[in-house]
Formats: C-alpha cells, sequence, structure tokens
C-alpha cells in the first residue's frame, strides 16, 4: 500500500465480509448431484477457482462445457432461480467474517466503499437489507454486470483515482478486476492462490493496518 490512505474501496461479499462460501459450494453439490460425483467435482472445482463470478454462468458452464449438453433457456431460468431459493435465507444468517462488521462500523463514514459481487444484484440488495447492513455502502452492485465494468464506472461516477483505491476479496475474479482496473488489492484467505507478493490476511481484523488507516474509535 502506497502510504496515503485509500480513498475508497471495493468489497466482494461472499467470504470477505460474510461467511457464505461454503452455502453457496453445498448448492451447488445439491443441484448437480443427480449428474453424477464426477460432474460435482468438477462444478465444485470451477466454482472454487471462480468466485467472483455469477450462478448464471457457472450453471451454464456446467452443462456446455463439463456435461456437453445442451441447456434450455426454460431450464437455466429453472435451475438458478431454484439455487437462489437454496441460499437466499441462508446467507442472510451466515456469520460475519471475523473483522468485518467492526471494520465498517468504523470506517464507512470516512471513506466511499462498494460492494461488488457476483451474485444476481437483486438478491444481493435483498441480502444486505436483511442483514441490516447496506447502509455501511455507497452502492450495492452484482451480477449480470461484470466486476471490472462496476468499477470503472464507479470511478468515472466518484471521480476516484484507481491508484487511491482497494479491491478486496477472495477470488481471482476479484483479483483481476482490480489488475485490470488499476485498484491495489488485498486477498482475503479463501481456497485460491494469488500472485506472489499479494497482501492476504486471515480475516478482516487486520484489515485497518494492512491498508494503513489511522485508528478510529466508536463512540461508547
Amino acid at each position: 500500500m502506497n502510504h496515503q490512505f485509500p480513498k475508497a474501496l471495493f468489497f466482494d461479499f461472499d467470504g470477505v465480509l460474510a461467511d457464505s462460501v461454503s452455502i453457496k459450494t453445498d448448492a451447488f453439490r445439491d443441484l448437480f448431484r443427480k449428474y453424477g460425483d464426477e460432474v460435482v467435482r468438477e462444478i465444485i472445482e470451477y466454482h472454487r477457482l471462480h468466485g467472483g463470478i455469477s450462478r448464471v454462468e457457472k450453471i451454464r458452464y456446467a452443462f456446455e462445457e463439463i456435461m456437453k449438453v445442451p441447456l434450455s433457456a426454460e431450464e437455466h431460468t429453472r435451475l438458478s432461480q431454484h439455487y437462489s431459493k437454496m441460499v437466499l435465507d441462508k446467507v442472510v444468517c451466515a456469520d460475519w467474517i471475523p473483522g468485518a462488521q467492526g471494520f465498517l462500523e468504523k470506517y464507512y463514514t470516512a471513506l466511499q466503499i462498494f460492494v461488488i459481487s457476483g451474485t444476481p444484484e437483486d438478491e444481493l440488495k435483498l441480502v444486505l437489507n436483511r442483514r441490516n447492513m447496506d447502509h455501511y455502502f455507497s452502492e450495492v452492485l452484482g451480477s449480470p454486470v461484470k466486476k471490472p465494468v462496476h468499477v470503472r464506472n464507479l470511478l468515472a461516477k466518484y471521480n476516484l483515482v484507481p491508484q487511491q483505491c482497494v479491491f478486496i476479496g477472495d477470488a481471482l475474479t476479484d483479483y483481476d478486476a482490480a489488475i485490470e482496473t488499476g485498484l491495489h488489492f488485498v486477498g482475503i484467505q479463501g481456497s485460491v492462490q494469488f500472485t506472489r507478493g499479494t497482501v492476504v490476511l486471515q480475516d478482516c481484523t487486520e484489515l485497518a493496518e494492512a491498508l494503513s488507516l489511522p485508528p478510529v474509535s466508536l463512540p461508547s
């Protein structure tokens, strides 16, 4: 990190703010169980490596690239909606990633903070509203728009300099979005290996120190 404080932070959601990655992994396992263990193994691996990609794309990939069978628009919609029903309430109830809520509570009035996720945007906003955490963020953005597009739009809208912004994520999709748009990147512990030299934290408990943010005391 540079020796100046970042002006804006771009957070992924699953695995970064909420401990919800296993919920979505289990949903993919259940969704594809009837197609056999090998298909399940391959889609779970794809999901693990592409955490920030929409479930719509992952379902399409499973059929077209793994199983090599056609997927009708109707079946695609049905599977996507079934997946949403399986995960929604569980994600709303998922634990916070350690340190995340405290960090947001301290800094949300001092910085522009955004959420950019691969979750469908309407569902993402509903989840954050039901978790009573949407007030921490200047904007909450999801799929189908790609993360780099969201980042560029926000940089322009809020007149932000990329070198003064940080993307905080747990997936290669997040890392790639940061590199593509010129942002710094901090990884939160996940199951992927980032490029050598990347700052990676176990959770959000030391995020403020990693970002060189000044300490903030909460009102007693």
